[in-house]
């Protein structure tokens, strides 16, 4: 096995290919006509570089999406270590812990399954206007029901927590009060067993039916659907079940959402309740992506994130006019983006500001950025999102 050594920060910084089209059946955007062009995004920076060749990072410029399913070479990467190079030969993915025994499964053990496809939709818990929404994609994924081998392997009756690690790993600071340990750290997340046990999550082996890229966690990684990025543990090598909580780096310290409720506000209030929580589910989150200028009238597209309950709407509001509903499109599923259009007829020449909003059936409405001001970390930002275009 080899592996090459990736800061997370020098990944924030790097970029993508530009996107095309993938022959899979879903939405897409109709190919450019006589005529028609791309309105030009005014609030990219300079700096932004979606086409970095020396990137182990890839982005996704959200201004190419032209379907439901991104491009497998597309696909948005990140990873805090390193991108290890798995021998598919000799790999074994190992059950230990809480099981009824030890078991190891080979890569052809778990393509010779019974095998379940799922579209998903997600995003890194970092990603935000600040990076474009540039760490978002969505695919079809193909692998074994998580729930399916564990039942296989037997579960213990005291198991409470399933933990996944991955193959990646790395020197991390581990800090305990004032102490500062530099210690060798295996990545890895945990769920709940009930979690677990849903049908949803799945150990997948295939990107869009073509085995995973080594950025993408090749061999196998979990997929969970409606959850972050981070949940969705690439290069796997173990799943461990016990009894106690897992804390991990990645688990207990570094993703969570640090936030204020109650009181006046200001971080001195007593009146102030300092609430912690985990990063796992998808935050309620919609973007608009592209403008397009066609036939007189112009075309506002996007995609909603979510954690997989049904949607009440997407709005879109262009400068200080009402709120209009948008379409969603018909082939959506439950964990994929939801990609969404509006006409917008009647632009006049000059700057303007676009902006979405989506609602969910439960009553949940996507924050503005000032709803949002009272959460300390950076982490699970789904403000609005308004965009900056100039009309010609």
């Amino acid at each position: 096995m080899t592996t090459t050594k990736v800061t997370r920060r020098e990944t924030l910084r790097t970029a993508m290919k530009a996107a095309a089209l993938l022959s899979i059946p879903g939405w897409t955007v109709p190919a450019l006509a006589e005529g028609e062009t791309d309105v030009e995004f005014l609030d990219y920076p300079k700096t932004f570089n979606p086409n970095n060749p020396n990137s182990l990072t890839r982005l996704l410029d959200i201004r190419k999406i032209d379907g439901l399913i991104t491009p497998a070479d597309q696909f948005f990467a990140i990873q805090h270590f390193d991108q290890p190079a798995v021998d598919p030969v000799t790999y074994r993915l190992k059950f230990t812990g809480m099981v009824a025994k030890d078991v190891q499964f080979t890569l052809d053990d778990l393509k010779k399954m019974k095998s379940v496809d799922v579209v998903a939709g997600y995003e890194c818990s970092g990603n935000s206007s600040r990076g474009m929404q540039a760490l978002s994609s969505c695919g079809k994924f193909t692998g074994v029901p998580l729930s399916a081998l564990l039942k296989q392997v037997g579960v213990k009756p005291r198991a409470r927590e399933v933990v996944f690690f991955g193959t990646d790993k790395g020197p991390q600071d581990v800090v305990f009060r004032a102490q500062t340990f530099k210690l060798e750290q295996q990545f890895g997340r945990s769920m709940t067993l009930e979690n677990a046990m849903r049908p949803e999550p799945i150990l997948a082996y295939a990107l869009n039916g073509e085995p995973l890229s080594r950025k993408q966690g090749f061999p196998v990684r979990l997929i969970m659907p409606g959850w972050y990025g981070v949940a969705n543990v690439k290069w796997l090598s173990e799943i461990h079940l016990q009894e106690d909580r897992y804390l991990g780096n990645y688990q207990a310290r570094w993703y969570r959402s640090l936030k204020g409720v109650g009181g006046t506000g200001e971080d001195t209030d007593p009146g102030t309740q300092w609430v912690e929580t985990e990063i796992t589910r998808l935050q309620l989150k919609s973007v608009v992506a592209r403008v397009r200028k066609s036939a007189g009238s112009h075309q506002v597209i996007g995609f909603v994130l979510n954690d997989g309950t049904p949607l009440k709407s997407v709005e879109v509001k262009i400068d200080d006019g009402p709120w209009q509903k948008a379409t969603l499109d018909p082939k959506n599923t439950k964990y994929s983006w939801k990609l969404f259009s509006y006409k917008w007829d009647g632009a006049t020449p000059g700057e303007h500001t676009i902006v979405s909003r989506v609602t969910d059936m439960e009553g949940s409405v996507q924050p503005e950025a000032a709803d949002l001001k009272r959460k300390k970390t950076f982490l699970q930002d789904n403000a609005q999102h308004p965009r900056k275009i100039k009309i010609a």
